[in-house]
């Protein structure tokens, strides 16, 4: 089961949770010659089903072939380039698949409590996403999502292509892009409901890539590790220049070896000043 609470910025509180996500046999690659996982990746399978948890229960039969055809597409892809320094399913389920799924309930909670429209079509931009993570993962889990993916790399956003199509997800559309740029664009500039970020940079630099996108009276969501405070502090003046504020911290604990997870809620309330996002480079050189 998972647990989560949410507490304002100057407390954060951790509640640990059971094991949260049920581990499925992978599938062999058979579509995909040139990505073939060693055998090492392949032995993982049989350790993992030995965990139990209620974390699928709600998914359709469908959602959870699609995890299993992406993890299995990340894993071959990997061989090839540099998408996870993880390479082995039972570390990729742990680290990603599971950190990923974390965030969902703090995002539902925090838009429900602060919006009259409904959480089911929501738009969400994963600025960063790399190898799809948290977005594609959101992707599968909330099918009424629109989800776009934002990638510099070209080459990560062929992964993300082939991915989005061996999964046969129909809401998700791959950007490549710069955050800077893209938020300067009348195409894209405010109108998420929802920007997330994971594993991309320090607090006060992603505001600026992040908040340009979102809407007045939407929430930007950045994962971080289990002490974030000092960063959170050191990003009220981005925040604030970016027309946002630090809603809520929330704390996920997990029993898996890599610990908690802190989802920091922004709320977006007020339109972003036109100069904003600088050029591109300008916010990772100088941080507001």
């Amino acid at each position: 089961m998972l647990a989560w609470r949410c507490k304002p910025p100057a407390a954060l509180f951790p509640l640990s949770i059971g094991t949260f996500v049920e581990h499925f046999p992978f599938i062999k690659p058979k579509a995909f010659p040139l990505y073939r996982i060693k055998s090492k990746s392949l032995t993982t399978a049989a350790a993992i089903r030995t965990h139990n948890s209620s974390c699928f229960d709600s998914f359709s039969c469908r959602q959870k072939q699609q995890i299993r055809l992406y993890v299995d597409t990340l894993l071959q892809w990997n061989q090839k380039m540099n998408l996870t320094a993880v390479t082995d399913v039972d570390e990729v389920m742990e680290r990603h698949i599971k950190d990923s799924l974390a965030m969902l309930p703090p995002i539902q909670d925090s838009y429900i409590s602060r919006s009259n429209s409904s959480i089911d079509s929501i738009k969400l931009v994963d600025v960063g996403t790399g190898a799809g993570l948290p977005g594609l993962v959101f992707a599968i889990a909330c099918p009424a999502w629109k989800v776009t993916l934002l990638e510099s790399m070209n080459k990560r956003c062929d992964f993300l292509e082939h991915a989005v199509s061996v999964t046969g997800l129909s809401n998700v559309e791959v950007v490549r892009g710069r955050a800077e740029n893209l938020g300067q664009s009348v195409t894209f500039r405010e109108k998420f409901d929802v920007a997330v970020a994971r594993a991309v940079a320090e607090m006060r630099i992603l505001a600026e890539y992040c908040l340009p996108l979102v809407r007045v009276g939407g929430l930007f969501i950045a994962a971080k590790g289990h002490d974030p405070q000092e960063e959170v502090r050191n990003a009220e003046r981005s925040l604030k220049l970016m027309g946002a504020s630090v809603l809520q911290l929330c704390s996920v604990e997990s029993h898996s070896p890599y610990g908690q997870r802190t989802a920091i809620i922004c709320s977006k309330d007020h339109p972003t000043p036109r100069k904003y996002p600088r050029d591109p480079g300008t916010p990772a050189k100088l941080p507001l």
